[in-house]
């Protein structure tokens, strides 16, 4: 009905790519991980660009040095320092065309977490965290979190192709039917007791988890008896770090600029103004924060039977498993196929339309005793290593 144009924003099409500094530095036994990466436009189809290559140091202020080493997709890493609680820190960063420095900041060590609570709504789970600074000397604080989950897949495969033939599945080291799976916090959650007598946070919100994502879907996917109720489906490890007022500071601006924008009644926009330099170009923008402290954390289990059934919605695919032979005549044919290599055996068969099909269970022969092949379904439907790890994480009870 009208003209219409694209507009490409600056912000879009601007050809900055700016260094993004994630990490703490952590003053206990806990090991230190930074990550760096770089921005990349909105427009761009990459959507991660980790640094390599870098050397990064942490520095006291009485000029001890603790190197870094880079692990794996831009994240450095040193073992727990156990650091001097009366010294000043600050990160040093050398890339291949620049030097970095933070600020130096002194040891905020966060109190230890009273307890991580939980509770359901009519719509999902809530997640809330309880702390307290008897000296009341913390007064700021962050929260992040890892998920982790229980998944299923919809039928319980007994056998596997390797390529040529269908085998019995080693059921201790290759079950496909019972999966995990983690997620990460991607929002900034911070409270402060700043205005209160006391420094007390209670039943602060941690997250929310929609049943819609299948984290709680455990019931509806496994024999419902007293063993399996009793069995853990869903873990959230909460950690929290003490600010100062200047990181908190920065925590809140970047909050209000990443998510909380949106409508009239939202902030502006405004300067994020991290603790991190270029010392070749001060202007430079830089993204992160480098705080230093100890990092309390705990984890709380939710077994199944504490999930109400109307939190268990399912997220698998709507599957049904079919029967697949070794001779089979199609209807109107004169030569039978070997169903088993026609969608199992891909290294043989033709795998109709590229889609890859799982054994489930043998189909015998009732007079002689004999397989004759196999039910079979989707390989989404069969396998949940293709959304979690069929190895039980070490925290796992």
């Amino acid at each position: 009905m009208a003209c219409k144009k694209p507009y490409n924003p600056p912000a879009i099409t601007a050809p900055g790519s700016y260094l993004v500094v994630e990490g703490v530095i952590s003053s206990g036994t806990d090991s230190i991980i930074i990550k760096l990466s770089r921005t990349v436009k909105l427009s761009s189809k990459v959507v991660t660009n980790p640094v390599h290559g870098a050397l990064l140091t942490v520095e006291s202020d009485n000029n001890a040095i603790f190197p870094l080493i880079e692990t794996t997709n831009g994240h450095y890493m040193s073992p727990g320092l156990n650091l001097d609680n009366a010294q000043k820190y600050r990160l040093r960063i050398k890339t291949t065309n620049d030097e970095y420095l933070s600020d130096f900041v002194p040891v905020v060590n966060s109190p230890a977490i009273d307890s991580v609570s939980y509770g359901f709504d009519g719509k999902g789970l809530n997640i809330y965290s309880n702390t307290h600074d008897p000296q009341n000397n913390t007064r700021r604080y962050r929260w992040d979190y890892q998920e982790t989950w229980i998944i299923h897949s919809n039928y319980y495969s007994f056998y596997k192709s390797n390529g040529d033939t269908v085998l019995e599945r080693d059921l201790g080291t290759d079950q496909v039917y019972e999966c995990w799976q983690s997620d990460t916090s991607n929002v900034i959650v911070l409270a402060s007791s700043a205005n209160l007598a006391k420094d007390v946070i209670v039943n602060n919100p941690i997250t929310f988890v929609d049943p819609a994502t299948g984290k709680l879907g455990g019931n509806n996917s496994i024999l419902v008896d007293q063993a399996a109720l009793n069995n853990n489906a869903y873990s959230i490890l909460v950690r929290q770090y003490a600010l100062t007022g200047d990181a908190y500071t920065f925590w809140t601006n970047l909050k209000k600029n990443t998510e909380q924008l949106g409508s009239i009644f939202d902030a502006q926009p405004t300067t994020i103004n991290g603790n991190i330099h270029s010392i070749r170009n001060p202007s430079e923008i830089v993204i992160g924060y480098i705080s230093a402290g100890s990092i309390a954390s705990k984890r709380i289990f939710i077994s199944n039977k504490q999930i109400p059934i109307t939190m268990s919605i399912a997220v698998n695919p709507v599957c049904q498993a079919d029967s697949f032979y070794y001779s089979y005549l199609p209807q109107g044919g004169f030569v039978p196929i070997n169903q088993e290599n026609e969608y199992f055996n891909y290294n043989t068969g033709i795998q109709y339309g590229g889609v890859k099909y799982v054994p489930i269970a043998a189909i015998f022969n009732q007079l002689l005793g004999t397989i004759i092949g196999y039910t079979g379904s989707l390989e989404e439907c069969v396998d949940c290593t293709l959304r979690g790890t069929n190895k039980e994480p070490a925290f796992w009870k």
